[in-house]
């Protein structure tokens, strides 16, 4: 069976900003954030179990980004999974401080 390989950018703001909501088990296999300030910014990145509403797993926690870099998460073979419902969230230290690209394969098929 093919895959759906979908994409999706964001700006990420000083609060906590949706980039992807699950709809089946995906998984991302790519997720890249710009600095676009000309200052050092904070960044957080974090999922949202949709089976735990209360549960939030940091995938990066107040990481500093020096102004005009990029911090690449995901990358090469690596993969995080994700299922239905599931939340991928970001939080800037400054309002519009990121820009944010994802990129997921939909659907995984067994």
């Amino acid at each position: 069976m093919a895959q759906d390989f979908e994409s999706n950018g964001k700006r990420i703001t000083n609060s906590a900003t949706t980039i992807y909501t699950s709809n089946s088990d995906d998984a991302i296999v790519g997720l890249r954030f710009a600095n676009i300030l000309t200052t050092t910014d904070t960044l957080s990145v974090w999922i949202t179990d949709a089976q735990d509403s209360d549960a939030v797993r940091y995938l990066i926690k107040d990481v500093s980004v020096p102004p005009a870099s990029s911090i690449e998460l995901i990358q090469g073979s690596s993969k995080v999974v994700i299922q239905t419902g599931d939340k991928v969230r970001a939080q800037s230290g400054t309002a519009n401080g990121f820009d944010c690209w994802i990129s997921i394969v939909d659907a995984i098929s067994t």
